[in-house]
């Protein structure tokens, strides 16, 4: 049949027997290749044929870019043709701790090229292939494309305040140290680093936790790097983190400041009508500012017997899997919603909410202590339910909070009303 053309039986087994391509004729002067296919079964040769070609493809491939000068094109060329051959590129300290068994494993997949073993699979094998200079900074543009996964869900504005902090953590890292290739980075390095923070969380007050962060998103980005461009570096970046001590309290809204401050007659008058009902639509549901303010107009359910909004991952990704979720409205929540039952065009996906909405508390003193600021309100909301003792898992699930306990059915929305209405203001 014409589609065996190229499966020719010699002896017990089946070969593949194809022209070399004359694009290739410069790393492989055969004109004939012949590769066993180690089976009898013609169905078994035809399935291993095409995977076996691609193989050869992939290695002819690696060997005509293997001849570019560029040390990064040289690495990627070895872990081609390694692929190629079936095994992982490994650098050579790795390759010589390897069991005997699979070392003579590596030298056997080592081809002749013109009567003479391969370099470049040899050097691919063996791992003799010396890894690219990546500067730091080059390695934080390799961690956007290796992690493009990590924010296919992220609407812009979130997948700015992802890259942000991972930003700021290289760039205190090289203006401290310099923007050394990332083999050359020393445990020195790292712990100058740390005397860095250090001396800040004393001198200057800054937050332990504010640090830890930089070294957890320095040492993300480098590991990433590092273990997805199989790199084989063994980076000194670990055991850096500071002692953060106990945990401060977050402010919260007191009920009688909300009562008769935020809520006193015309005193949120000067905000604009979208960000003030976003302010009083956390009231009474506790939701984050931004869940709110990317809500859809099919998301704020007004003529129902219990009105409600859902808050739902549309062209963004929510906190967590738990986050998706409907919330009652009720009291001043419910008055607000009703003068923007079409959403909040302004504010959808845009980080100026907290900070127009902050400004506003801040020039007419309705901050009950400088620290309080709008996301107060979730946690105000939230101490209400605790101190009228609504059940735990009602209280997770208007939060968005996961449940540790078994559930016993799906809360109700006239029973999330009812416990709404209880705390209500």
């Amino acid at each position: 049949m014409k589609k065996d053309k190229h499966l020719i039986l010699r002896g017990s087994n089946y070969s593949l027997k194809r022209r070399v391509p004359v694009e290739y004729h410069s790393v492989d002067d055969r004109e004939v290749v012949w590769i066993s296919l180690d089976t009898d079964s013609l169905v078994l040769a035809r399935e291993k044929s095409q995977d076996v070609w691609k193989a050869h493809i992939a290695g002819w491939e690696a060997r005509l870019a293997g001849e570019s000068e560029d040390a990064t094109q040289h690495f990627e060329t070895a872990k081609a043709l390694a692929d190629a051959k079936g095994i992982q590129y490994l650098p050579v300290t790795q390759v010589a701790d390897l069991p005997i068994e699979d070392l003579l494993k590596r030298i056997e997949s080592i081809g002749l090229h013109r009567d003479e073993p391969d370099t470049a699979q040899a050097g691919a094998a063996l791992g003799a292939v010396d890894v690219p200079k990546l500067t730091i900074s080059e390695a934080l543009g390799e961690y956007w494309d290796l992690t493009k996964d990590r924010i296919m869900e992220k609407s812009p504005d979130q997948v700015r305040r992802w890259k942000n902090p991972r930003i700021k953590a290289v760039k205190n890292f090289t203006k401290l140290i310099s923007d050394k290739p990332i083999a050359e980075i020393t445990r020195d390095d790292m712990l100058a680093f740390r005397a860095w923070w250090l001396m800040r969380v004393e001198v200057e007050g800054r937050d332990a936790g504010t640090a830890n962060k930089d070294f957890i998103h320095f040492g993300s980005v480098l590991k990433t790097v590092n273990d997805l461009k199989r790199l084989g570096l063994n980076l000194p970046v670990d055991g850096l983190l500071l002692a953060e001590g106990k945990k401060k309290s977050r402010p919260q809204f007191t009920t009688d400041w909300i009562k008769t401050k935020l809520l006193a007659p015309g005193a949120l008058d000067g905000l604009d009508v979208e960000a003030r009902t976003i302010f009083l639509g956390m009231v009474n549901t506790g939701a984050r500012p931004s869940e709110l303010a990317n809500l859809r107009p099919e998301h704020i359910i007004l003529d129902h017997d219990y009105p409600y909004i859902r808050i739902a991952p549309v062209n963004r990704q929510l906190k967590s899997k738990n986050a998706e979720r409907v919330i009652p409205l009720v009291g001043v929540s419910l008055d607000a919603m009703q003068q923007c039952p079409g959403g909040f065009p302004t504010y959808r996906d845009n980080p100026t909410l907290s900070d127009v909405t902050n400004a506003y508390l801040t020039k007419n003193g309705l901050r009950e202590t400088p620290k309080h600021v709008v996301y107060s309100l979730r946690h105000s909301f939230e101490e209400r339910l605790r101190r009228a003792k609504i059940d735990e898992r009602l209280r997770a699930e208007l939060f968005g909070h996961t449940y540790a306990r078994e559930k016993y059915g799906e809360p109700k929305l006239d029973e999330l009303t009812e416990a709404l209405q209880i705390v209500a203001i």
